[in-house]
């Protein structure tokens, strides 16, 4: 392999392998994998509907919706059409100082979603950098309005919010993959999430203790998607939106995962019945298609940035933000969601999921199962290899990526269900033989 001795992909050999593969590959830094000993990566030929297929014609069931973004499944044509006819007449243009109508539109779409006063959008190119944008977003709400102690957030064990530099100093700081940067990253309080009577006392009790130097608390509603899809009731929510009402301090949502129907309502946050101060949203955004993602704040954060000093602007400008393709794609995805049967099809998926992982509790190694929306979880007690665990699913037909002790699925709603019993007797399967 050249620089590097990753393994060779499950079911086919380096000489098989096009050009492209063999050429490219030992320049390629793979994202969360020990070059040294993962498996070598499949290499993709083209998207359908909820399947991959490989360059040596194998076809996979994707079981993972390309890390939670192809709600639509791939390849939607409605998608691609308003991709070809923005590319048309204008791929890009700068967002300084200038405006396009898949923007504007975009943005006002989104603000009559949303719940509430919700109706200030600023868009990003990624999840990481909209929660790096709600961040600096709370503590300049803070400084503008001359409070300049309150420059804390606060967050919660399991938590995850990305993997830029600040994002990483509000995940986990001792589970989550960032910990080893913990000297590096900003220290702020860390809570456990208020699920039962004793962790609400232990929230309440450093929230009250840290409310004058905290700007915000932020979390991901309903499921914390990396810290091994973990649930918690819309209570929660609630506690947590009394909590930040009675100390003055800003809720942020991170809709990354739970945004678009994932959960079984279009937002998370419309299962508890409130309105965070800023909410984040990303991944299915454009259905999987371009990289898009958005902050969007109530009104009275947007005026408090509003003065004659310029230095209460918010300084931040991603170079290709509210990239107009990737506006095109989220209009099209919103499109889709008017005009198609999208969240009743997250509840035929809940409903299969749900009888269809059961089975997998009787198995030896298996802590929990547990469903909710268009999200099916088997935590076990542990997974000593995910990397061989994986290519077991592979050589079962489907693509399936167990990471910490939990095998889940987060399907396409489009997908079929000859697919989707598929997926579940793979897992069911693999566990049988390999637990």
């Amino acid at each position: 392999m050249g620089k590097h001795s990753m393994t060779e992909a499950s079911g086919s050999s380096l000489s098989s392998m096009p050009e492209w593969y063999t050429q490219g590959l030992p320049h390629i830094w793979l994202p969360y994998s020990q070059m040294k000993t993962a498996s070598a990566p499949l290499a993709a030929a083209r998207t359908h509907n909820t399947r991959i297929t490989l360059t040596d014609g194998r076809e996979l069931v994707d079981g993972v919706a390309a890390w939670w973004t192809a709600c639509h499944g791939y390849n939607h044509p409605h998608i691609r059409q308003a991709v070809c006819q923005q590319m048309e007449t204008m791929p890009h243009v700068m967002f300084g100082g200038m405006v396009h109508q898949p923007a504007l539109r975009l943005a006002s779409r989104l603000c009559t979603m949303l719940p509430g006063d919700l109706e200030r959008v600023f868009f990003t190119d990624s999840g990481s950098v909209s929660v790096e944008v709600a961040m600096k977003m709370a503590i300049q709400y803070r400084l503008n309005k001359g409070q300049t102690k309150r420059t804390k957030m606060l967050a919660f064990r399991g938590g995850y919010h990305g993997d830029t530099l600040a994002t990483m100093s509000v995940c986990d700081p001792e589970e989550g993959m960032h910990h080893l940067y913990g000297s590096a990253l900003m220290e702020h309080v860390i809570s456990p999430l208020p699920v039962d009577e004793a962790s609400t006392a232990t929230f309440l009790d450093l929230l009250a203790k840290h409310a004058h130097e905290l700007a915000a608390i932020i979390t991901e509603p309903l499921v914390q998607g990396a810290g091994g899809m973990l649930f918690h009731s819309p209570q929660t929510l609630r506690t947590l939106r009394k909590a930040a009402n009675d100390h003055d301090v800003l809720l942020i949502l991170d809709e990354i995962f739970t945004g678009f129907g994932r959960t079984g309502t279009m937002f998370a946050c419309e299962q508890a019945g409130i309105v965070p101060d800023i909410i984040t949203l990303s991944k299915a955004l454009t259905g999987g298609t371009m990289a898009l993602a958005a902050t969007v704040a109530r009104r009275h954060v947007f005026e408090a940035f509003l003065s004659d000093n310029p230095e209460h602007a918010l300084m931040h400008g991603p170079t290709f933000m509210a990239n107009p393709l990737a506006c095109a794609c989220a209009n099209a995805s919103l499109d889709l969601f008017e005009t198609e049967p999208r969240l009743q099809q997250v509840q035929n998926i809940n409903a299969f999921l749900t009888e269809a992982l059961e089975p997998c509790r009787t198995l030896p190694g298996v802590k929990d199962v547990r469903t909710l929306g268009a999200i099916g979880v088997v935590e076990l007690e542990k997974i000593n290899n995910p990397d061989a665990l994986r290519q077991h699913f592979i050589a079962e037909g489907v693509w399936i990526r167990p990471f910490r002790n939990i095998v889940y699925l987060t399907p396409a709603f489009t997908i079929e269900k000859q697919d989707l019993r598929k997926l579940t007797d793979a897992i069911y399967k693999v566990l049988s033989w390999k637990l």
